[in-house]
């Protein structure tokens, strides 16, 4: 899902590909919602995170640009493998990216950052 105005097709297009990119790293499920927050920023976050389809094994990014917001929900099963450490350093990179103008390279850096950072590492299983 992404969802905001005032990005051209080619922005909407770079970041959802990039949300598709962060979904196949990470097995888990991303959306960003770029808009004005309906009262508090985290409740309103919270909310549309729990209006996700898999909740639970979602990741949700709410940007609001107007007001200099932004909220990073996960579900309970991606915080097995997304710490909250590594949720506080790709926020910061996309602040960052904010702070100079850059709103859609900002969300695609997070998407990465959190999507790396999720990602399950591969199980080597040794011959006997």
């Amino acid at each position: 899902m992404v969802n905001g105005e005032g990005f051209s097709s080619d922005q909407r297009y770079e970041i959802d590909r990039a949300i598709r990119a962060a979904e196949t790293v990470s097995r888990y499920e991303f959306s960003v919602y770029v808009g004005a927050a309906e009262g508090e920023a985290g409740p309103f976050a919270q909310r549309l995170h729990a209006s996700l389809v898999a909740p639970a094994r979602s990741v949700l990014i709410m940007v609001d640009p107007a007001a200099r917001l932004l909220e990073i929900v996960t579900g309970s099963v991606v915080r097995r493998d997304l710490p909250d450490d590594a949720v506080r350093l790709a926020a910061v990179a996309m602040e960052s990216a904010f702070a100079q103008g850059d709103l859609v390279g900002g969300i695609k850096r997070g998407l990465a950052q959190l999507a790396e950072a999720a990602r399950k590492p591969q199980t080597l299983h040794a011959a006997p």
